[in-house]
């Protein structure tokens, strides 16, 4: 029996791509299933990378935003649905659909009453594993780490070393700071350029301010491909980090595009749980300094913003670079 199947997962491209396995296991289990998936608006880019995802309902995290997604539930004709997140209100959402079966996490005895599967959240594990338990009630399918069907891996250029220094821009509005400034990115790069290597710098809209100051203190002598302007879509970044020798970026969603395709990385962590969001895959190394603080990592479970100190994100630029350049 064909199965259509309500996926629903809140967060940016980032949780979306840690998200995407789940419904690729799901898929593995039952081809024929109509897979919707219900995300915000600033995510529904995840379609550009895979083929697996046949409707998208974009919904804002708002009350109005919940009873239009109840509604679309109720007279989807969905077989079921499966919820991320810890808030215990999901569970009613749930029940109130009158979908069949209704998986979500267990967040207490009323979870356990209202969802037909009440699975065991773990949020101390690579995120994808702990999204993957949401389908294990499915299918005894495993994936490890996020697949695009839709991206034409390319050949990768030796000697090649791709930047791309930003972060979303709705976590600078929330005051959350998650890479070096824009200074310590140019003389990053300028150590990594002496080396011979040909940088290629890449961004997004998001990453304008970032880029234009990076390129300001880059001296005028320094030869680099700059991509910035390309506008380029998140099927096309991922194409250029597919192709890239070595690419090195910020804890945000080009990191989990570079997991999917394979990419040798680097990327730089400070407040953040690296073991959450990096595989043991062997391909992305996580840049940490050993600044003591007794916080860390703070985001997001002690901390919802990030403090003034900025101490875990101090780093010897030269030795970052040397490490990269001896990988």
């Amino acid at each position: 029996m064909k199965k259509k199947v309500l996926f629903i997962n809140f967060g940016g491209i980032g949780d979306e791509i840690l998200f995407l396995p789940s419904i690729i296991s799901f898929k593995k289990e039952f081809p024929d299933s109509e897979i919707t998936l219900a995300l915000e608006k600033r995510s529904a880019g995840i379609t550009e990378l895979t083929s697996l995802i046949n409707n998208t309902i974009c919904i804002p995290k708002t009350r109005s935003g919940m009873l239009k997604l109840l509604f679309k539930m109720r007279f989807g004709k969905f077989d079921c649905v499966v919820s991320s997140g810890s808030n215990k209100l999901i569970s009613l959402l749930l029940f109130l659909s009158g979908i069949k079966s209704r998986t979500g996490f267990d967040t207490g005895a009323v979870s356990k009453k209202l969802l037909t599967s009440a699975v065991k959240l773990d949020k101390n594990r690579y995120a994808v594993k702990m999204y993957h338990e949401l389908v294990s009630p499915y299918t005894s399918h495993f994936t490890p780490l996020p697949e695009f069907d839709r991206v034409e891996k390319q050949v990768k250029k030796s000697d090649t070393i791709l930047i791309h220094p930003g972060v979303s821009q709705k976590s600078l509005n929330q005051g959350v700071v998650k890479t070096i400034t824009p200074c310590e990115w140019a003389e990053l790069i300028i150590y990594l350029a002496s080396s011979g290597k040909k940088i290629i710098l890449a961004g997004g809209k998001d990453d304008r301010e970032c880029i234009d100051i990076i390129k300001k203190h880059l001296p005028e002598t320094l030869v680099y491909t700059d991509m910035t302007k390309e506008n380029l879509s998140l099927k096309e970044l991922a194409e250029l980090i597919s192709g890239t020798e070595i690419f090195v970026c910020s804890d945000s969603a080009p990191l989990h595009i570079a997991t999917g395709v394979g990419t040798k990385t680097f990327v730089f962590f400070g407040s953040t749980d690296y073991k959450k969001l990096t595989p043991d895959s062997g391909n992305i190394t996580p840049i940490l300094n050993d600044y003591p603080c007794s916080l860390r990592p703070c985001l997001w479970e002690k901390r919802t913003k990030s403090c003034d100190d900025l101490g875990c994100l101090k780093f010897d630029l030269k030795s970052v670079a040397k490490m990269i350049l001896n990988s």
